[in-house]
């Protein structure tokens, strides 16, 4: 199989800072990845390295099957990246940045301009700044891009910038890929839905831990912060059940549903970070 990009056994440091610890990584054209993880993961140092902007101290990267040590001017021929100018084939997005005149049709083709028709893009938290409607921009540009063959690479904090826009998703934690695959994996591997319910008074926690423990055979868990409980449910038709109980119970609700896990769940598994 032919990758766009491909990494396998990064290594990077940067004085005693051990940045990437044996990052492996394909691309394949027309996929858009994602770099989730939390700051000083090593998202950016991946980018770095692969548009050949840094050397890597071990380990192999290519771009279209070009070495980036040893092709490197050729490397940045190919790529177009987002926060660091270097000439030639290098964009940044902070121009779009609060300036409302990127959305629309119109605003795409800017878009699209600026990021050029390289056949790899690395772009280093792509929706940071940007209001809503300049979002929207980059993403449907990037969607497009994708359907045309161009492989897209981006990082992010956020999980929901990664979920809806990524094929798939690298989870990045301390200079490691711990977790890839699609946002669905991911998230399956992550844990059952859950149960989860918010009292409208604080009186009725004790009640409604007993309606869950029995319907479930759990105990559940307990928010003090939020007031929220919730408890691991395989089977949905438990909602239902729940929702008789808490009306015969007369017991009031803010909140109340089956809730599926999402890629912030995924990043608190898979970091040990909270999630939210």
């Amino acid at each position: 199989m032919s990758y766009a990009v491909r990494a396998e056994g990064l290594v990077k440091r940067y004085g005693d800072t051990l940045a990437l610890d044996g990052v492996d990584l394909a691309v394949r054209p027309g996929e858009t990845v994602a770099l989730l993880g939390p700051h000083g993961a090593g998202k950016t140092t991946v980018l770095r390295v692969l548009a050949g902007l840094d050397l890597p101290d071990a380990g192999s990267a290519a771009v279209c099957g070009h070495d980036v040590v040893r092709e490197g001017a050729r490397v940045r021929e190919l790529v177009t990246a987002t926060g660091w100018p270097w000439g030639g084939g290098a964009a940044r997005v902070d121009g779009v940045r609060g300036d409302p005149t990127w959305s629309g049709p119109d605003g795409e083709e800017g878009v699209a301009r600026l990021l050029g028709n390289s056949p790899v893009l690395l772009l280093d938290e792509p929706d940071t700044g940007l209001d809503q409607r300049a979002r929207r921009t980059v993403r449907e540009v990037l969607r497009r891009l994708a359907s045309e063959g161009t492989a897209v690479l981006f990082t992010t904090q956020q999980p929901g910038e990664a979920d809806g826009l990524a094929d798939r998703v690298a989870v990045l934690d301390g200079g490691r890929v711990v977790a890839d695959g699609t946002p669905e994996e991911l998230k399956r591997r992550t844990g059952d839905p859950s149960l989860r319910v918010r009292p409208s008074l604080t009186g009725d926690g004790a009640a409604v831990d007993r309606i869950l423990t029995e319907l479930t055979g759990a105990a559940p868990t307990h928010d003090h912060h939020t007031g929220l409980l919730s408890v691991p449910a395989t089977d949905p038709m438990l909602l239902a059940a729940l929702v008789r109980r808490l009306e015969r119970a007369g017991i009031g609700t803010e909140e109340v549903g089956l809730r599926q896990p999402d890629l912030e769940d995924v990043l608190a598994a898979m970091t040990g970070r909270p999630a939210r």
